[in-house]
């Protein structure tokens, strides 16, 4: 590996997929909820709302979060954290560790029972002055936490 090529990217912990998708199908359990009571008054034939809002729900539930994980990846380079997503908007960030103000690390109820985390870095600045970093396991974010903490307190002295 030369210089000027980029190191391989990490990606994120597997169990990302499964919480998303469960994320995804209790975000969008309100728009099925509503295309059955619009089924339910028969103002037009049978199907009409519940067959489409269900085959949008499924795609978004179960094909959405796949595409999300494979185009996530980070690496945490020596004074750095490299976070990259997306596929058709993709954004590759590069925060330095100078730049961290502070750094959390948070588990919603899904999360907890996947043992995954959210590592969310605050940095100076305004513009994408926070960075976050899902899918995570817990103690991977608490490690990378730490290892952050250690390379700003070593910066510091």
């Amino acid at each position: 590996m030369t210089d000027d090529t980029p190191p391989e990217l990490t990606p994120l912990d597997p169990a990302y997929v499964t919480t998303s998708r469960i994320a995804s199908a209790l975000g969008l359990l309100p728009f099925v909820v509503g295309a059955g009571v619009l089924e339910f008054a028969k103002l037009l034939p049978p199907g009409t709302f519940l067959v489409p809002i269900f085959l949008v729900y499924a795609f978004i539930a179960y094909t959405v979060p796949a595409r999300r994980y494979r185009h996530w990846g980070y690496d945490m380079g020596k004074g750095q954290l490299r976070v990259v997503r997306g596929y058709m908007f993709y954004r590759d960030t590069i925060v330095p560790f100078g730049r961290i103000q502070h750094i959390d690390v948070d588990q919603g109820p899904v999360d907890r029972r996947y043992g995954l985390a959210k590592l969310t870095v605050h940095t100076a600045g305004n513009y994408n002055s926070t960075v976050v970093l899902p899918g995570l396991a817990h103690t991977d974010a608490l490690a990378m936490r730490e290892a952050i903490r250690a390379a700003i307190r070593q910066d510091v002295l």
